[in-house]
Parts: C-alpha cells; structure tokens; sequence
C-alpha cells in the first residue's frame, strides 16, 4: 500500500512575511558615548580652527584640554581599572599614546587620536544599541496595563502582578495581557508576531490566546492560566538576556590573545623608542614614531572583528522568530554538517486530523452521517482525538446534534445518547476483529485539520498504515471507522531539501512513533535513513553515533523526550509553540512560530557570519601588518597611522552589521513547496 499524508484538498496557504514586531531605535545622543565624543569633536575642530587661523596658544589650548578630556576619561578610567585587575587595557595604551604625543610636543595629533578613538567608542556603543534595539522590538508585545475583572467591578492593574485564575476583560483593539483561556465573548486575534499566523484567528470559549496578541472586534474575558513570568513573551525575555551574557569561543580566545598580545605590543614599542637612541637618534623622533607604532599596532579591530557579525545574526534570526541564545550558540550553528530531526510536531504539526470516514456495508450510514453520529458523541470530551472528530464535522458544516448520558472511560473512548441511539467512539465493546471492508474506501472521503495527536490513545483498535483508527458503534453493533493523522508542515519537504543542499547528506529522521507512521512521513518529505520505535536514550544514542563519525549533528525536537537529544548533540534547535519547557531551555535556539523553513536559514544565516568573522580579522590584521611595516620602514605620519587604526576599526564594526539586513535573512531562505496527498 501506498504510504499517504494527509493534507488539505483546498488550496495550500502560503504564510505570508511575518508582522514586524514593534521597532525601537536608541537615539544616538541618547547614549553617554556619543554625547562623550560629539563634545570632543565639537572642542577639537574649534580649537583646529583658531590654531590653523594663527591666533595665540592661550586661546585655542584649553579646546584641546577639553577635547582630551571629554574624549579621554572614560577609556582612561576602564583601563586603569583594568590595570588594577591586572590586565592591560587596549583604551589604556590609546590614552597613553595621545598623552606621550602631547608630551613631545604633538598637542594637535594626540587630541585628532582622541576624537577618532572616542568617535570609534560611540559608533561601537550605537551598533550594539541597535542590534539589542532589533531583538527588544520582539518583546516590546505585551501591555503595561491589563483590566483585570473582581467580585466589586473592575480595576486597571500592571500585567507583571497578574495571577493564574484572575479573570481579564479584554476590550476591541487591546493588547490581551496574559496567556490564558477564554472564558467568554466572541472575537478574533492577531497572533502574527507569537504564532506567524497571517490572519487573526477567530477566538471563543474555551480557546487559548496569548499575551501581547492584539484583540480584534470583539469583547472577551479571558482567565489567566500562566503566570506573566511564565508567558511566551517572558520566555523570549529570557532568551534574549541569555544570549547578551555569553560570548563566542573566537572571541574569547580573542581576549586572551589580546592580553599578551598587549603585553608584547608595550615591549616593542619600548623596543622602538629605546633602539633608534641608543644609536643616536633624535628624542623627539623616536618617541614619535614609537607613539605611532603603539597606536597602528593596538588590536582594537581584532577584538571588534567577533562580536559585531554574531550578535547581528542573532538580531536578524530574532526578527523572523528565531531565538538564538547566544553568540556560542549562533557561532555552532554555522558548523553542523548533519542533521536529525524529530517527527511529531516537527516536521508534522502534532495535530490529528480526520483523513478518511468509512462507514460499514449495512451501516445504512453515508460518511457525513457516520461523522456526525461520531462529532455528537465526541463533543462533550477534552480528548484531542474527540476534539479531531468534532473539528472536522463542523468544517464540514454537519449539524451536530445534542447528547445526552456522555460518560468517557479511560482506556476504551466515550458513550454518549445521541437520538434514540448509544453512539460509542472508541472501543465500545470488545475490540474489532475483523477487517474493515477494502470497498469501503471508494465511499472515504477526507477532511482537514485538528489539535495535538501525539499522546497514543488506549481506546484505539489499531493502526492503518501509519493512521490512528477508532470504532463507531451504535447499540453495541459496529457502524463504521474513522482514520485520524498527524497532518504534516506544508514546509516540510522544501525544508528537508534545503537541509540536504547545506549539508551534503540527507537529514535523518528519529521518532518514537511507529515505523509505518515514520515512514510514511519520511516519504512525504524524502528522507531515506529513518529510525522509529525509539526511547529519548535511543535518539541520544543515534545522535551520538553520527557524531563519532564526526559530524557536527544538529538536532531539531520540540518536545520533553526530545531534551536528551537536543543537549546531546552539537546544536539543537526547539519549535517553540508547542514545544515542552524541558527542550527550550535545552536548545540553543527556539523557532517562535513553528515556521521549520526557518531551519535552513538559520543556518545560513550562522555561517554568512562565521564569513564575516573571517573577513574581518583578514581586514584587521592586513591594516595592522601594513601600518606596522610602514612605521618601522618608513615614516608614517601619526595623523595617518591614527585614521588607519581606527578606520580599520570602524570598517570592520560597519562589516559585521552587513548581517542586519533584511536581504541576509532572504538569501537563506528555501523555495516554498506546497505537499500533496
């Protein structure tokens, strides 16, 4: 039999972009770094002025005080701290090189290294504010404010001191203010920037709904179910926070270098003062091009060439609902040449749908009615297979009739009077013996979508190639059966695909769902080395045997049972919605909305920085080598060497915001492929 996966018959959905989160930019002058260096800039070219226009030294020295110390102090204050750490600052040796220029003489050059350096430090602190100002703008979702409803009325309270069980009223065209559950009223929600769901969804009783969601038409009041510390937008809080306290291994090895390097770098500068004098040269000349040598050969650029291109990776990916957390994570991603990838609510939406409705010969039952008799019973029940049931018959638009009597029996499904009947869903009697007449599928007809299948079901008799069926009774007498499956991604071939383009070998599929269910997945999706039936420890085991090939494994799971296997392997990545507590707080980077064509792009994206990261320590050490060998060989002109240092700096800062844009997320994104049944 041909295995089959179950899909809409109406026209496949293409997500459109998602909403922009709200967009923050830090100002620039809002910054103490900016203000710092545009106050030394202004004192410097006023001073310039006046000492180029001829005038005395008494009127256009203090602007060079001024410029010295607005430009200066800060530095100097961190590397004398560091100093006392025992570590030699970077900023410290810029100030002593301007310092020993004015010394000798060079008041206008040492105050131009100042500005320069100062104006360096605020365009540095600008591209961090906006790197943090592009994640922010996914927190910045949730209200302030909430109405909260009590036995004495209402009353406007702060989001942060809800609790689980207080009743919101939510008004039209408010922000809901916790994750919760509708209680009453009718409306629909934009849940763009949590779910990515392009259109709002229509919400009523009993339906979930999330904070920072923006309420539509409707009044609703919405029980609170999780604490606000708890809520989606707190995890993604918590996220973005990790990943500013944690930096890449390249940069840490950076840093480490960059102390003896530091240490090495005072002892040839000391080196080129002393030699050239103890062979006659001029003070003045040799302290110069000491001064010089010191500033061109300082690894500011080396240090900058990291952080810059990670942390803007993690902006972008954070835009378009993937949370990274942390530059070691982003940086890893960008390494793994194989991957795993988890069946149930990963590559499929972990949601039954009804895909065929077979009545019995001599039911009398036509599949609507068979449905109907079935969405009766069901109705009352939390179960999501019954939930499955009741979906699909209204999508149809059955009448679903009352019922009266319903009792659920763990293990064996629901009863329930419907009419004049005992309609059972489930195993309402003794098990099913025999085989469901194959003519019957001429009769089948499908239907679409439903919530979460993957919790088995005891009151099922059995499988049919890969799909969940269970039995309709009516009096105790079989009238037919309905096949329920986990509906697949629309993304998930094209994602597959991409995957397999990356990495130069197809993903691996490990589930510890049936080997039917898996492999009519992994043939929808053109995976060929599939592996079901497995315990967490099993896909722990199988990502470890791809690793001791050594493969750098990637591992994509959402939930409690995949955790083992996230931690395991090289990277792990979470889907987010669904996605058990356990495994996002085990990935290293959670996809928000459930879009696994994100995936591949991630991975791009990783790698387009890890590029980057390259590029500019070619950059810097190029610009060091070359200022360097022109001071030492030649005679380079302090101005100068001071605008090549701190241009490469610049450069390279300004090289690794490239990954920023809109178009280096676009570059790594798969075609998008519809799936057919």
């Amino acid at each position: 039999m041909v295995a089959r996966v179950s899909t809409t018959l109406t026209p496949t959905r293409v997500p459109s972009p998602a909403h922009p989160a709200p967009r923050r930019r830090t100002r620039v002058l809002a910054l103490p770094e900016a203000r710092w260096a545009l106050a030394s800039t202004v004192a410097f070219l006023a001073a310039l002025a006046l000492d180029l226009g001829g005038l005395p030294w008494w009127a256009y020295g203090p602007l060079y005080a001024v410029a010295y110390v607005n430009g200066g102090w800060e530095p100097a204050l961190e590397g004398l701290r560091a100093l006392r750490d025992r570590t030699l600052d970077v900023d410290l040796l810029m100030i002593v090189a301007a310092l020993g220029a004015a010394a000798i003489g060079q008041v206008r050059d040492g105050a131009l290294l100042i500005v320069i350096f100062a104006t360096s430090g605020a365009l540095e602190a600008l591209a961090t504010a906006r790197t943090a100002d592009s994640v922010r703008g996914l927190l910045d979702l949730a209200p302030s404010m909430a109405t909260r409803v009590t036995e004495h009325g209402e009353e406007p309270v702060p989001t942060s001191e809800l609790a689980v069980g207080d009743v919101l009223l939510v008004r039209p065209g408010e922000r809901i203010g916790a994750d919760g559950r509708v209680l009453e009223g009718a409306s629909e929600a934009d849940q763009a920037t949590i779910t990515g769901e392009p259109l709002p969804v229509t919400k009523g009783p009993g339906d979930e709904v999330f904070a920072g969601t923006l309420n539509g038409t409707g009044v609703l009041r919405v029980r609170v179910e999780r604490d606000p510390a708890d809520s989606v937008i707190a995890r993604i809080v918590t996220l973005v926070e990790e990943a500013s306290r944690t930096k890449a291994p390249t940069q840490l090895f950076i840093e480490k270098v960059e102390q003896r390097y530091a240490l090495g770098m005072v002892i040839a500068t000391l080196a080129v003062f002393v030699v050239p004098m103890i062979f006659g040269a001029d003070l003045t000349d040799a302290l110069l091009r000491a001064m010089t040598f010191m500033i061109v050969a300082s690894p500011c650029a080396v240090v900058l060439a990291t952080m810059p291109p990670l942390l803007s990776a993690i902006a972008n990916a954070g835009r378009h609902g993937v949370l990274v957390k942390s530059a070691v994570a982003m940086e890893r991603l960008g390494e793994v040449d194989a991957v795993a990838l988890d069946k149930t609510g990963t590559l499929t939406e972990g949601t039954p749908e009804v895909s065929a409705v077979r009545p019995l010969p001599g039911s009398g039952l036509t599949p609507d009615a068979l449905l109907a008799l079935a969405a009766a019973a069901e109705h009352p029940s939390e179960h999501p297979l019954g939930r499955a049931v009741v979906r699909a018959a209204r999508e149809r638009g059955l009448r679903i009739a009352d019922a009266r009597d319903f009792v659920a029996v763990p293990g064996r499904g629901v009863t329930a009077v419907v009419g004049a009947r005992v309609i059972g869903v489930g195993r309402a009697g003794d098990p099913v013996t025999e085989p469901v007449d194959p003519d019957a599928d001429a009769e089948a007809t499908r239907v679409v979508d439903g919530p979460r299948a993957d919790a088995p079901r005891a009151a099922v008799p059995g499988t049919e190639d890969g799909d969940t069926v269970v039995l309709v009774t009516g009096d105790g007498l079989p009238l037919g059966t309905l096949a329920l499956t986990d509906r697949l991604r629309p993304h998930a071939p094209a994602t597959t695909a991409a995957l397999t383009a990356l990495t130069g070998t197809s993903p691996v599929l490990l589930t510890g769902d049936n080997a039917r269910a898996a492999a009519r997945v992994a043939e929808a999706t053109g995976l060929v080395d599939v592996r079901a039936d497995l315990l967490p420890e099993g896909k722990v085991d199988a990502v470890r045997e791809l690793q001791d090939t050594g493969r750098k494994v990637l591992f994509v799971g959402d939930g409690v049972n995949d955790a083992p296997a996230l931690a395991a392997a090289h990277s792990g990545i979470a889907m987010g919605r669904a996605g058990s507590d356990l495994a996002l707080e085990t990935a290293d980077a959670v996809v928000v909305r459930d879009e696994l064509a994100t995936v591949p792009s991630v991975v791009r994206l990783s790698r387009a920085a890890r590029r980057l990261v390259v590029q500019n320590l070619l950059i810097a050490g190029t610009f060091i080598t070359g200022l360097v060998l022109w001071d030492l060989l030649g005679h380079l002109p302090l101005p100068l060497g001071v605008a090549g240092h701190e241009g490469s700096t610049v450069l390279v800062g300004l090289n690794g915001l490239r990954l920023l844009r809109e178009s280096a997320w676009r570059s790594g994104q798969a075609p998008f492929q519809g799936t057919r049944g």
